[in-house]
């Protein structure tokens, strides 16, 4: 097994990455009942020495509601080919890492409306105030 590489700074080892096979349902008719084509892989966000400090707070804040002590899991089992759920789920773990390590969009800095738009605003509450102030009947 390769090392899972998440983006260009962040690269998982082989070694922190454990896999367990078991038998799928889903496709494969007879032969899913014999082969363990479905695939369980596990990364220990929390104790993982390749990730530093600063990058496991933010992945561990992100991904807490899919974590387990600390260990993130991802199951793959829609191919027949244990080699095909393996990669699957190989590009689902990465992905799911690079999305929480992205770092947050720039704080938005608060804005007033111009003078234009709230005088746009308020012609257009008057035009409509107008239009119901018509419709009533005029034996008031």
């Amino acid at each position: 097994m390769a090392d899972l590489e998440v983006n260009r700074r962040l690269v998982i080892p082989a070694a922190e990455l454990r896999e367990r096979f078991s038998r799928s349902s889903g496709p494969g008719g007879q032969g899913v009942n014999t082969t363990d084509s479905r695939v369980e892989l596990s990364f220990d966000v929390a104790r993982s020495p390749s990730i530093p400090p600063w990058l496991r707070d933010r992945l561990l804040a992100r991904l807490s509601s899919r974590l387990v002590d600390g260990v993130l899991t991802v199951v793959a089992s829609e191919h027949r080919a244990q080699l095909a759920n393996r990669t699957t789920a190989r590009d689902r773990m990465a992905a799911l890492l690079r999305a929480a390590a992205e770092p947050p969009p720039p704080r938005r800095r608060p804005t007033k409306p111009t003078r234009g738009a709230k005088e746009r605003r308020l012609s257009a509450k008057r035009r409509r105030s107008e239009t119901k102030r018509n419709r009533r009947s005029q034996d008031d």
